[in-house]
Protein backbone atom coordinates (compact mmCIF):
# COMPACT_ATOMS: atom_id res chain seq x y z
CA UNK A 1 0.00 0.00 0.00
CA UNK A 2 1.28 3.38 -0.80
CA UNK A 3 2.32 5.89 1.53
CA UNK A 4 -0.70 8.11 -0.09
CA UNK A 5 -3.31 6.08 0.23
CA UNK A 6 -2.58 4.73 3.65
CA UNK A 7 -3.19 8.38 4.69
CA UNK A 8 -6.23 8.54 2.80
CA UNK A 9 -7.33 5.23 4.79
CA UNK A 10 -6.52 6.74 7.85
CA UNK A 11 -8.29 9.50 7.32
CA UNK A 12 -11.69 7.96 5.73
CA UNK A 13 -11.99 4.98 8.20
CA UNK A 14 -11.27 7.35 10.98
CA UNK A 15 -14.57 9.74 9.69
CA UNK A 16 -16.31 6.50 9.02
CA UNK A 17 -16.71 5.16 12.74
CA UNK A 18 -19.19 7.26 13.47
CA UNK A 19 -22.01 5.19 11.42
CA UNK A 20 -22.79 2.25 13.40
CA UNK A 21 -24.90 0.65 11.43
CA UNK A 22 -22.94 -2.05 9.42
CA UNK A 23 -23.92 -4.91 10.85
CA UNK A 24 -24.04 -7.60 7.62
CA UNK A 25 -26.97 -9.96 8.44
CA UNK A 26 -29.09 -11.29 6.56
CA UNK A 27 -28.16 -11.43 3.37
CA UNK A 28 -27.72 -14.69 1.26
CA UNK A 29 -24.94 -14.24 -1.27
CA UNK A 30 -22.69 -17.29 -1.65
CA UNK A 31 -19.05 -16.53 -0.66
CA UNK A 32 -16.45 -19.56 -1.19
CA UNK A 33 -13.65 -17.91 0.52
CA UNK A 34 -14.62 -17.17 4.43
CA UNK A 35 -11.98 -16.42 6.44
CA UNK A 36 -11.61 -13.46 9.07
CA UNK A 37 -8.00 -12.01 8.77
CA UNK A 38 -5.91 -9.88 11.04
CA UNK A 39 -7.69 -6.02 12.24
CA UNK A 40 -6.55 -3.19 9.97
CA UNK A 41 -6.82 0.15 9.60
CA UNK A 42 -10.43 0.67 8.56
CA UNK A 43 -11.60 -2.70 9.72
CA UNK A 44 -14.78 -3.37 11.86
CA UNK A 45 -16.38 -6.17 13.06
CA UNK A 46 -19.96 -7.04 12.49
CA UNK A 47 -22.39 -10.26 13.56
CA UNK A 48 -24.77 -12.09 11.04
CA UNK A 49 -27.87 -13.74 11.72
CA UNK A 50 -26.37 -17.07 13.05
CA UNK A 51 -23.83 -15.08 15.69
CA UNK A 52 -20.64 -15.54 12.80
CA UNK A 53 -18.24 -12.57 13.53
CA UNK A 54 -17.46 -10.81 9.95
CA UNK A 55 -14.82 -8.16 9.51
CA UNK A 56 -15.64 -5.24 6.78
CA UNK A 57 -13.92 -2.89 5.43
CA UNK A 58 -15.66 0.56 7.05
CA UNK A 59 -14.67 3.80 5.05
CA UNK A 60 -15.78 7.01 3.64
CA UNK A 61 -15.82 7.67 -0.29
CA UNK A 62 -14.95 10.86 0.74
CA UNK A 63 -15.10 13.24 3.79
CA UNK A 64 -15.66 16.65 1.71
CA UNK A 65 -19.46 17.50 2.19
CA UNK A 66 -21.57 20.32 0.76
CA UNK A 67 -23.64 20.58 3.76
CA UNK A 68 -23.07 21.51 7.41
CA UNK A 69 -24.85 19.39 9.80
CA UNK A 70 -23.99 20.93 13.54
CA UNK A 71 -23.45 17.04 14.39
CA UNK A 72 -21.60 15.83 11.84
CA UNK A 73 -17.41 15.67 12.11
CA UNK A 74 -17.58 15.94 8.34
CA UNK A 75 -19.49 19.17 7.82
CA UNK A 76 -18.17 22.16 5.63
CA UNK A 77 -17.35 24.39 7.86
CA UNK A 78 -15.45 21.98 10.46
CA UNK A 79 -11.47 22.63 10.08
CA UNK A 80 -10.20 18.93 9.74
CA UNK A 81 -8.04 17.02 7.16
CA UNK A 82 -9.76 16.23 3.58
CA UNK A 83 -9.05 13.33 1.28
CA UNK A 84 -11.34 11.40 -1.17
CA UNK A 85 -10.49 8.22 -2.81
CA UNK A 86 -11.01 7.69 -6.40
CA UNK A 87 -13.42 4.69 -7.44
CA UNK A 88 -10.65 2.39 -8.48
CA UNK A 89 -9.09 2.58 -5.15
CA UNK A 90 -11.43 1.52 -3.35
CA UNK A 91 -11.95 -1.46 -5.55
CA UNK A 92 -7.80 -2.35 -5.10
CA UNK A 93 -8.21 -1.72 -1.44
CA UNK A 94 -11.65 -3.93 -1.13
CA UNK A 95 -10.24 -6.96 -3.07
CA UNK A 96 -6.64 -6.45 -1.82
CA UNK A 97 -7.94 -6.78 1.83
CA UNK A 98 -10.03 -9.43 0.56
CA UNK A 99 -7.70 -11.85 -0.67
CA UNK A 100 -5.42 -11.43 2.48
CA UNK A 101 -8.87 -12.38 4.90
CA UNK A 102 -8.94 -9.49 6.47
CA UNK A 103 -12.43 -8.89 5.53
CA UNK A 104 -15.15 -10.57 4.14
CA UNK A 105 -17.20 -7.46 2.49
CA UNK A 106 -17.07 -3.33 2.64
CA UNK A 107 -18.96 -0.91 4.19
CA UNK A 108 -19.38 2.37 2.42
CA UNK A 109 -20.24 5.36 2.88
CA UNK A 110 -19.48 9.39 1.56
CA UNK A 111 -19.88 13.04 2.29
CA UNK A 112 -21.82 14.54 -0.24
CA UNK A 113 -19.71 16.13 -3.27
CA UNK A 114 -21.38 18.50 -5.96
CA UNK A 115 -25.00 17.25 -4.96
CA UNK A 116 -26.64 13.78 -4.55
CA UNK A 117 -26.69 11.63 -7.67
CA UNK A 118 -23.10 12.77 -8.41
CA UNK A 119 -21.91 10.81 -4.94
CA UNK A 120 -24.03 8.46 -5.46
CA UNK A 121 -23.24 7.51 -9.03
CA UNK A 122 -19.75 6.63 -7.74
CA UNK A 123 -20.59 4.41 -4.88
CA UNK A 124 -22.47 2.42 -6.97
CA UNK A 125 -19.96 2.08 -9.41
CA UNK A 126 -17.59 1.25 -6.49
CA UNK A 127 -19.93 -2.05 -5.91
CA UNK A 128 -20.76 -2.87 -10.06
CA UNK A 129 -17.22 -3.09 -10.19
CA UNK A 130 -16.19 -5.15 -7.68
CA UNK A 131 -19.70 -7.71 -8.67
CA UNK A 132 -19.22 -7.62 -12.73
CA UNK A 133 -15.15 -7.34 -13.09
CA UNK A 134 -13.68 -9.12 -10.05
CA UNK A 135 -16.71 -11.31 -9.41
CA UNK A 136 -16.87 -10.19 -5.68
CA UNK A 137 -19.22 -12.32 -3.74
CA UNK A 138 -18.59 -10.77 -0.50
CA UNK A 139 -21.14 -8.88 1.35
CA UNK A 140 -21.36 -4.92 0.47
CA UNK A 141 -23.52 -2.09 2.28
CA UNK A 142 -23.72 0.74 0.71
CA UNK A 143 -24.66 3.94 2.60
CA UNK A 144 -27.16 5.61 0.15
CA UNK A 145 -27.19 9.59 -0.58
CA UNK A 146 -31.21 11.32 0.74
CA UNK A 147 -32.31 12.83 -2.54
CA UNK A 148 -30.22 10.37 -5.16
CA UNK A 149 -32.68 9.18 -7.77
CA UNK A 150 -34.93 6.46 -8.12
CA UNK A 151 -32.38 4.93 -11.09
CA UNK A 152 -29.37 5.15 -8.62
CA UNK A 153 -31.50 3.57 -5.77
CA UNK A 154 -32.52 0.59 -8.32
CA UNK A 155 -28.68 0.40 -9.70
CA UNK A 156 -27.38 0.43 -6.27
CA UNK A 157 -29.76 -2.80 -4.88
CA UNK A 158 -28.36 -4.70 -8.30
CA UNK A 159 -25.09 -4.94 -6.75
CA UNK A 160 -25.22 -4.18 -2.82
CA UNK A 161 -26.58 -6.86 -0.18
CA UNK A 162 -27.83 -4.14 2.17
CA UNK A 163 -28.78 -0.22 1.42
CA UNK A 164 -29.67 2.40 4.49
CA UNK A 165 -30.27 5.85 4.45
CA UNK A 166 -29.72 7.77 7.72
CA UNK A 167 -32.68 9.31 9.20
CA UNK A 168 -30.13 11.04 11.40
CA UNK A 169 -32.15 13.04 13.97
CA UNK A 170 -35.64 11.31 15.28
CA UNK A 171 -37.82 14.25 14.54
CA UNK A 172 -37.69 16.62 11.27
CA UNK A 173 -38.22 19.49 13.73
CA UNK A 174 -34.51 18.67 15.29
CA UNK A 175 -33.09 17.87 11.71
CA UNK A 176 -34.29 21.18 10.29
CA UNK A 177 -32.42 23.30 13.96
CA UNK A 178 -29.48 21.13 13.29
CA UNK A 179 -29.21 20.22 9.82
CA UNK A 180 -31.29 23.07 7.97
CA UNK A 181 -30.35 22.36 4.19
CA UNK A 182 -31.26 18.80 4.53
CA UNK A 183 -34.71 18.05 3.92
CA UNK A 184 -36.67 15.18 5.56
CA UNK A 185 -38.81 14.08 2.67
CA UNK A 186 -35.21 13.58 0.85
CA UNK A 187 -34.88 10.33 3.06
CA UNK A 188 -38.18 8.83 3.00
CA UNK A 189 -38.41 9.41 -0.74
CA UNK A 190 -35.56 6.46 -1.20
CA UNK A 191 -37.03 4.37 1.98
CA UNK A 192 -39.79 3.98 0.51
CA UNK A 193 -38.84 3.42 -3.07
CA UNK A 194 -36.42 0.57 -1.86
CA UNK A 195 -39.23 -0.98 0.41
CA UNK A 196 -41.86 -1.14 -3.06
CA UNK A 197 -39.15 -2.77 -5.32
CA UNK A 198 -37.98 -4.91 -2.66
CA UNK A 199 -41.54 -6.45 -2.51
CA UNK A 200 -41.95 -6.58 -6.19
CA UNK A 201 -38.60 -8.09 -6.52
CA UNK A 202 -39.69 -11.15 -3.75
CA UNK A 203 -42.81 -11.38 -6.18
CA UNK A 204 -40.55 -11.62 -9.30
CA UNK A 205 -39.10 -14.18 -7.82
CA UNK A 206 -42.26 -16.44 -7.45
CA UNK A 207 -42.94 -16.53 -11.05
CA UNK A 208 -39.44 -15.83 -12.94
CA UNK A 209 -36.21 -18.38 -11.42
CA UNK A 210 -33.74 -16.24 -12.97
CA UNK A 211 -34.32 -13.12 -11.24
CA UNK A 212 -31.64 -10.81 -10.07
CA UNK A 213 -31.16 -10.48 -6.69
CA UNK A 214 -32.23 -6.86 -5.51
CA UNK A 215 -31.02 -6.00 -1.81
CA UNK A 216 -31.15 -9.25 -0.29
CA UNK A 217 -30.58 -7.74 2.93
CA UNK A 218 -33.06 -5.55 2.87
CA UNK A 219 -32.60 -1.77 4.13
CA UNK A 220 -31.72 0.19 7.38
CA UNK A 221 -31.30 3.88 8.88
CA UNK A 222 -29.53 5.23 11.77
CA UNK A 223 -30.65 7.82 14.47
CA UNK A 224 -28.10 9.97 16.41
CA UNK A 225 -29.01 10.29 19.98
CA UNK A 226 -28.33 12.87 22.57
CA UNK A 227 -28.06 15.58 19.96
CA UNK A 228 -31.58 16.65 20.24
CA UNK A 229 -33.51 16.75 23.06
CA UNK A 230 -36.06 13.87 21.95
CA UNK A 231 -37.23 11.21 24.60
CA UNK A 232 -36.66 7.88 24.03
CA UNK A 233 -40.53 7.17 23.94
CA UNK A 234 -40.55 9.73 20.71
CA UNK A 235 -37.09 7.86 19.37
CA UNK A 236 -38.76 4.32 19.93
CA UNK A 237 -42.28 5.68 18.01
CA UNK A 238 -40.14 7.01 15.27
CA UNK A 239 -38.32 3.57 15.10
CA UNK A 240 -41.92 1.55 15.60
CA UNK A 241 -42.59 3.82 12.38
CA UNK A 242 -39.77 2.48 10.36
CA UNK A 243 -40.28 -0.94 10.69
CA UNK A 244 -44.15 -0.76 9.91
CA UNK A 245 -44.06 1.46 6.96
CA UNK A 246 -40.61 0.58 6.05
CA UNK A 247 -40.28 -3.06 6.69
CA UNK A 248 -36.51 -1.83 7.95
CA UNK A 249 -34.28 -4.94 8.55
CA UNK A 250 -32.81 -2.81 11.49
CA UNK A 251 -32.69 0.95 12.76
CA UNK A 252 -29.81 1.68 14.40
CA UNK A 253 -28.37 4.68 17.15
CA UNK A 254 -25.65 6.36 17.56
CA UNK A 255 -24.96 8.24 20.98
CA UNK A 256 -24.05 11.92 20.01
CA UNK A 257 -20.18 12.16 20.59
CA UNK A 258 -19.45 16.01 21.43
CA UNK A 259 -17.64 17.69 18.26
CA UNK A 260 -18.63 21.61 18.62
CA UNK A 261 -18.87 24.49 20.92
CA UNK A 262 -22.16 25.11 18.53
CA UNK A 263 -25.07 26.38 21.49
CA UNK A 264 -27.52 24.11 19.43
CA UNK A 265 -25.54 20.58 20.77
CA UNK A 266 -24.40 19.28 24.09
CA UNK A 267 -21.02 20.95 25.54
CA UNK A 268 -18.25 19.40 25.27
CA UNK A 269 -17.40 16.74 27.75
CA UNK A 270 -20.89 15.63 28.02
CA UNK A 271 -21.18 12.55 25.45
CA UNK A 272 -24.22 10.38 25.66
CA UNK A 273 -23.82 7.30 28.35
CA UNK A 274 -23.00 4.86 26.58
CA UNK A 275 -25.55 2.72 28.33
CA UNK A 276 -28.53 5.09 26.82
CA UNK A 277 -27.61 3.39 23.85
CA UNK A 278 -27.28 -0.45 24.89
CA UNK A 279 -31.54 0.16 26.30
CA UNK A 280 -32.88 1.68 22.93
CA UNK A 281 -31.02 -1.42 21.61
CA UNK A 282 -32.93 -3.96 24.10
CA UNK A 283 -36.56 -1.92 23.67
CA UNK A 284 -35.70 -2.27 19.70
CA UNK A 285 -35.26 -6.10 20.53
CA UNK A 286 -38.41 -6.18 22.61
CA UNK A 287 -40.21 -4.55 19.82
CA UNK A 288 -38.79 -7.12 17.16
CA UNK A 289 -38.61 -10.49 18.41
CA UNK A 290 -40.95 -10.06 21.61
CA UNK A 291 -44.00 -8.70 20.40
CA UNK A 292 -44.00 -5.34 22.53
CA UNK A 293 -45.34 -2.10 21.59
CA UNK A 294 -43.61 1.05 22.59
CA UNK A 295 -46.15 2.18 25.06
CA UNK A 296 -45.68 -1.49 27.00
CA UNK A 297 -41.68 -0.75 27.20
CA UNK A 298 -42.51 2.76 28.44
CA UNK A 299 -44.63 5.47 29.05
CA UNK A 300 -45.60 9.28 28.73
CA UNK A 301 -45.38 9.46 32.28
CA UNK A 302 -41.71 8.70 32.22
CA UNK A 303 -40.49 8.89 28.94
CA UNK A 304 -37.16 7.89 29.60
CA UNK A 305 -35.29 4.25 29.65
CA UNK A 306 -34.70 3.14 33.24
CA UNK A 307 -30.42 3.15 32.98
CA UNK A 308 -30.51 0.53 35.86
CA UNK A 309 -32.30 -2.37 34.46
CA UNK A 310 -33.07 -3.07 31.07
CA UNK A 311 -36.76 -2.41 29.56
CA UNK A 312 -37.93 -6.25 29.70
CA UNK A 313 -37.55 -5.93 33.40
CA UNK A 314 -38.89 -2.41 34.02
CA UNK A 315 -41.90 -3.80 32.16
CA UNK A 316 -42.86 -6.85 34.20
CA UNK A 317 -42.10 -5.14 37.49
CA UNK A 318 -44.78 -2.30 36.51
CA UNK A 319 -47.04 -5.54 35.51
CA UNK A 320 -46.68 -7.76 38.27
CA UNK A 321 -50.15 -8.50 38.76
CA UNK A 322 -49.61 -10.99 35.67
CA UNK A 323 -47.40 -12.67 37.76
CA UNK A 324 -46.59 -15.37 39.23
CA UNK A 325 -46.49 -17.72 35.93
CA UNK A 326 -46.96 -21.16 36.56
CA UNK A 327 -43.95 -22.22 34.45
CA UNK A 328 -45.30 -25.88 33.41
CA UNK A 329 -48.36 -24.73 32.53
CA UNK A 330 -48.34 -20.89 31.14
CA UNK A 331 -47.90 -20.59 27.01
CA UNK A 332 -45.45 -19.62 25.29
CA UNK A 333 -45.63 -15.93 24.62
CA UNK A 334 -46.21 -15.18 28.17
CA UNK A 335 -43.02 -17.19 28.97
CA UNK A 336 -40.74 -15.47 26.79
CA UNK A 337 -42.20 -12.12 28.68
CA UNK A 338 -40.70 -13.32 31.64
CA UNK A 339 -37.19 -11.63 32.62
CA UNK A 340 -34.30 -13.83 32.32
CA UNK A 341 -36.21 -16.17 29.50
CA UNK A 342 -35.26 -15.78 26.15
CA UNK A 343 -36.95 -16.92 22.59
CA UNK A 344 -35.14 -20.00 22.39
CA UNK A 345 -35.17 -20.81 26.33
CA UNK A 346 -38.96 -19.92 26.03
CA UNK A 347 -39.15 -22.64 22.72
CA UNK A 348 -37.09 -25.20 24.91
CA UNK A 349 -39.34 -24.80 27.96
CA UNK A 350 -42.26 -25.73 26.12
CA UNK A 351 -40.58 -28.71 24.15
CA UNK A 352 -39.22 -29.78 27.48
CA UNK A 353 -42.43 -30.21 29.57
CA UNK A 354 -44.21 -32.49 27.18
CA UNK A 355 -42.07 -35.02 28.84
CA UNK A 356 -41.57 -34.22 32.32
CA UNK A 357 -42.47 -31.27 34.98
CA UNK A 358 -39.80 -28.60 34.69
CA UNK A 359 -38.19 -27.45 38.40
CA UNK A 360 -35.60 -24.60 38.91
CA UNK A 361 -32.45 -27.57 37.85
CA UNK A 362 -34.19 -27.83 34.88
CA UNK A 363 -34.62 -23.86 34.09
CA UNK A 364 -30.62 -23.97 34.93
CA UNK A 365 -29.74 -27.00 32.68
CA UNK A 366 -32.13 -25.25 29.73
CA UNK A 367 -29.50 -21.83 30.49
CA UNK A 368 -32.18 -19.30 32.05
CA UNK A 369 -31.12 -16.24 34.22
CA UNK A 370 -33.02 -18.10 37.00
CA UNK A 371 -31.59 -15.64 39.22
CA UNK A 372 -33.38 -13.10 37.06
CA UNK A 373 -36.47 -14.92 36.37
CA UNK A 374 -37.40 -16.65 40.23
CA UNK A 375 -39.08 -13.56 40.83
CA UNK A 376 -41.69 -14.35 38.13
CA UNK A 377 -42.53 -17.83 38.04
CA UNK A 378 -43.32 -21.25 40.31
CA UNK A 379 -42.11 -24.75 39.06
CA UNK A 380 -42.87 -28.02 40.98
CA UNK A 381 -40.26 -27.09 43.66
CA UNK A 382 -40.55 -23.51 44.07
CA UNK A 383 -43.16 -20.65 45.42
CA UNK A 384 -42.67 -17.18 45.01
CA UNK A 385 -42.29 -14.71 48.02
CA UNK A 386 -44.04 -11.76 48.10
CA UNK A 387 -42.07 -8.66 46.88
CA UNK A 388 -42.38 -5.55 46.43
CA UNK A 389 -41.16 -4.47 43.18
CA UNK A 390 -38.75 -2.05 44.35
CA UNK A 391 -37.14 -4.56 46.30
CA UNK A 392 -36.69 -7.18 43.46
CA UNK A 393 -35.23 -3.96 41.70
CA UNK A 394 -33.07 -3.92 44.58
CA UNK A 395 -31.96 -7.34 44.22
CA UNK A 396 -31.27 -7.76 41.26
CA UNK A 397 -29.24 -4.28 40.55
CA UNK A 398 -27.23 -5.81 43.54
CA UNK A 399 -25.97 -8.99 42.44
CA UNK A 400 -25.56 -7.46 38.81
CA UNK A 401 -22.99 -4.86 40.22
CA UNK A 402 -21.30 -7.68 42.18
CA UNK A 403 -20.86 -10.13 39.19
CA UNK A 404 -19.03 -9.74 36.05
CA UNK A 405 -21.40 -7.59 33.76
CA UNK A 406 -21.94 -9.43 29.98
CA UNK A 407 -21.70 -8.02 26.77
CA UNK A 408 -23.98 -7.06 24.87
CA UNK A 409 -24.70 -10.29 22.69
CA UNK A 410 -24.45 -11.87 25.73
CA UNK A 411 -27.41 -9.43 27.47
CA UNK A 412 -29.04 -10.27 24.29
CA UNK A 413 -29.12 -13.92 24.68
CA UNK A 414 -30.51 -13.93 28.53
CA UNK A 415 -32.93 -11.21 27.63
Amino acid sequence: MSERIAEKLSILADAAKYDVSCASSGSKRKNDNKGLGNASNGICHAYTEDGRCVSLLKILLTNFCIYDCAYCVSRKSNDIKRAAFTVQEVVDLTMNFYRRNYIEGLFLSSGIFKNADYTMERLVLVAKKLRTEHKFNGYIHLKTIPGASDELMNEAALYADRLSVNVEMPTKESLKILAPDKNRDDMLKPMKYLDSAIKQNREDKKVFKKTPMFAPAGQSTQMVIGASPETDLQILFMSHFFYKKFHMRRVYYSGYVPISNDNRLPAIGTPVPMIRENRLYQADWLMRNYHFSVDEIITPEDPLLDLQIDPKLNWALRNMHLFPLDINKADYMQIMRVPGIGVQSAQKICAARKFNKLNLDNLKKIGIAVNRAKYFITTTDSRLKEYKPMQIKEFIVNEGNSKYKPNFSQQMKMF
